[in-house]
């Protein structure tokens, strides 16, 4: 089972582009999960339509010992294996509370058992890299690390920090780098830019995403791209970039 964690900052993209990858390996035959561990909990949402997955973090301290894998667990938009870890009221407590809760229930009630993911997403907010959201980096979660980030400066800010949290954490043998997805918001000396931030960190760029309107069409039917517009060089773009994760984690 491959383990992977991609982060990057708050409306960059994240999410959109796990969702769409999740698809183009689902439809080479793979079973993908997806982990949404932002206390938004919309990582999944265009895997499912538009319909939110109930939390992980809500239904435990609610059902508490009865909670169930099929409360947790949702099957979305070819066949990826949903899962929304959650986070506390806002201004109570460790968002990370949600990531480490999720992984636990999942584990006890034998969700990797159960469902056989050949690859597991961890959906992961990077503006903060807090213990709890370096979590995945740390604790066994994930074994390789992709940030998403674009030129903007705020984003390839973000990039570093988490970068350097993967750099502190590599020496104990937790999750190394995989690379840099450029996600693109056409700005001056963009790929320039993200090309210095992988360099300062030994790694590369291992993916380019144009900055497509066709993307903004899926989402308004509440779809991945993969879905609304399978044959588009969009659509190819995240299938290549499917592959590169692949790659990567393969080595």
């Amino acid at each position: 089972m491959i383990k992977v964690a991609v982060y990057g900052k708050g409306g960059i993209g994240k999410s959109t582009t796990v969702s769409n990858v999740a698809v183009a390996l689902a439809e080479k035959g793979m079973k993908v999960m997806q982990i949404g561990c932002d206390p938004k909990a919309d990582s999944t949402i265009l895997l499912r339509h538009g319909k939110k997955v109930p939390t992980v973090l809500e239904l435990y301290n609610e059902k508490r010992q009865e909670l169930k894998l099929t409360d947790m667990v949702q099957i979305g938009y070819g066949g990826v294996v949903c899962v929304e870890a959650g986070g506390p009221a806002p201004g109570l407590g460790c968002a990370g509370r949600g990531i480490s809760t999720a992984h636990e229930k999942l584990k006890e009630n034998g969700a990797y058992e159960t469902y056989k993911p050949d690859i597991v997403f961890y959906d992961v907010l990077g503006d903060v890299v807090c213990g709890g959201f370096s979590m995945p980096m740390r604790n066994g979660y994930a074994d390789k690390v992709f940030i998403i980030t674009s030129g903007e400066n705020m984003a390839i800010h973000a990039g570093a920090n988490i970068a350097m949290a993967v750099e502190n954490f590599r020496n104990r043998g937790y999750a190394s780098l995989g690379g840099l997805i450029l996600n693109r918001r056409n700005v001056p000396r963009e790929e320039e830019k993200v090309q210095e931030l992988a360099e300062d960190f030994h790694s590369s760029t291992i993916g380019y995403l144009s900055r497509s309107e066709l993307v903004m069409a899926a989402e308004e039917q509440k779809k991945t791209l993969m879905e609304c517009y399978p044959d588009s060089e969009m659509a190819d773009e995240y299938r290549a970039l499917s592959e590169a994760v692949l790659a990567i984690c393969k080595n």
